[in-house]
């Protein structure tokens, strides 16, 4: 299926302060992009714009030529907090994702049991979350989003609270998933390594008001492996984002 994100004049004002202005940006079928800027530069919001769960005060967001004036089940979100329910396990959250849709209860279970699988959570499927640690607990958030096959996945720093180790394996399972079965990922972020290990694109930003500074292709080989990250490309890369995040602010 093709999927292709369009903004188009984006600007979001918070009283009289502008957290966005003018943004300008296309997402295309299966692409991944990161987007990368200083605190409080929009990125967050720029993301919630996109998931419906905060309007803009000008501009537009179209998926697949669809205006988007709400939250909708084409567009995934996992946030960096999981945002489980706590009194479900982990199966039942997964199942709680398609409530609604008209399917029988036997296929809402074995689609969470077969995301929980892919996420490398088989045999915790009657866990509750407070059980979990804090990066199996992200394991789930995303297959729950994964589970309803949205058209675009919305992650919004959802590695940021986590330990380096924790990190980095959530890191490898992201690209692996990804390299495997190819979605639109528009993927939030403070740390420049982690979009250009994950990224075909990384998007940089202004700081407030936030407009977009610069776009990167990632010309790294897939499948990708932690190990590149010494690589002199991989340095290269990351010291230019660095750079112009830097200049800019």
């Amino acid at each position: 299926m093709r999927v292709k994100v369009a903004i188009r004049g984006l600007t979001k004002r918070f009283h009289n302060v502008t957290a966005l202005e003018g943004v300008e940006l296309e997402l295309a079928d299966n692409e991944f992009v990161s987007l990368v800027g200083v605190s409080g530069c929009g990125k967050s919001t720029l993301l919630n714009i996109i998931a419906g769960l905060a309007d803009p005060t000008e501009g537009k967001v179209r998926v697949d030529g669809e205006l988007v004036n709400g939250p909708g089940r084409d567009r995934g979100v996992v946030f960096q907090s999981a945002t489980l329910l706590p009194w479900m396990t982990a199966q039942r959250n997964g199942e709680f994702a398609r409530r609604g849709e008209p399917v029988s209860r036997e296929d809402r279970r074995s689609v969470a049991r077969e995301h929980l699988e892919l996420v490398g959570l088989a045999g915790f499927e009657d866990v509750y979350p407070a059980q979990l640690s804090g990066g199996m607990q992200q394991r789930v958030a995303l297959a729950r989003s994964l589970s309803y096959r949205p058209q675009i996945l919305l992650m919004d720093e959802p590695f940021g609270a986590l330990d380096a180790l924790t990190r980095r394996e959530m890191q490898e399972l992201l690209t692996e998933i990804w390299e495997a079965h190819r979605l639109t990922v528009l993927f939030v972020t403070h740390d420049i390594e982690e979009a250009v290990y994950i990224s075909d694109r990384v998007v940089t930003m202004t700081p407030r008001p936030g407009r977009i500074l610069s776009q990167v292709e990632i010309p790294l080989a897939r499948p990708r492996r932690h190990e590149m990250q010494s690589q002199p490309e991989f340095v290269r890369l990351v010291d230019e984002l660095l750079g112009t995040i830097r200049g800019a602010h």
